[in-house]
């Protein structure tokens, strides 16, 4: 091949462009790098279909969910079914490892009504001895899971493991007496309640039933 043929099928491949000086050749892009691009748009569109046409279970917060209680079923293996009553919830608020769980459970579902720290937003404050729905320390884990207040405080029974509510109503329970700053308006119909460890006030009894066990 002669020179002159040379330098005209080099110009035949230059794109006309021109850079301080510099020609560009025209260098088409591999056949399989650009197979691979369409099929990537091809799976984009496919996978916004999927996850992102509004059937249950398919989207990523539903994946993550699910992950997570997974996750957590491995965990509770370790400390079983735990029943929401005083021993139990008084036996967590300590715990190292499962007070974080509470702590966790809490930061996700609470914090918009109650505050990062239980000082009271939209809800109650968690963190005096004044309470409306809770007379024992119990109460906490029913208010949890059965709601309070007409659906002002939803019911989280259906949307939390058992074991979460009785650990969230561990870390609720240990934020009382804290008084953080911009601690909350009091609510109507707050009254104050004995310390977690003590029983509850019993009411008084009737003069002539006292009389009757005096005579015993």
């Amino acid at each position: 091949m002669s020179q002159g043929e040379t330098q005209i099928e080099s110009d035949e491949l230059l794109t006309g462009h021109l850079y301080d000086g510099i020609q560009e050749y025209d260098n088409p892009l591999p056949g399989w790098w650009t197979m691979l691009f369409l099929l990537t748009i091809i799976y984009s569109v496919l996978y916004l279909i999927y996850f992102h046409s509004g059937k249950v279970d398919r989207s990523m917060i539903d994946s993550y969910d699910l992950a997570v209680a997974d996750n957590l079923r491995v965990q509770f293996a370790e400390i079983g079914q735990l029943n929401p009553d005083r021993e139990t919830i008084l036996t967590y608020i300590d715990d190292p490892k499962w007070s974080m769980v509470g702590k966790a459970v809490y930061q996700m579902h609470c914090t918009s009504c109650h505050g990062a720290n239980g000082e009271g937003k939209i809800g109650p404050n968690l963190t005096d001895n004044l309470w409306k729905n809770v007379k024992v320390v119990e109460d906490i884990a029913k208010v949890v899971s059965e709601g309070a207040a007409g659906n002002a405080m939803p019911s989280w029974k259906t949307r939390l493991h058992p074991n979460e509510i009785v650990l969230v109503a561990s870390y609720v329970a240990s934020l009382r007496g804290t008084l953080p700053a911009g601690t909350g308006k009091i609510i109507p119909g707050e009254v104050p309640i004995p310390h977690w460890g003590e029983p509850p006030a019993t009411e008084q009894a009737p003069a002539d039933a006292v009389g009757s066990q005096e005579s015993k």
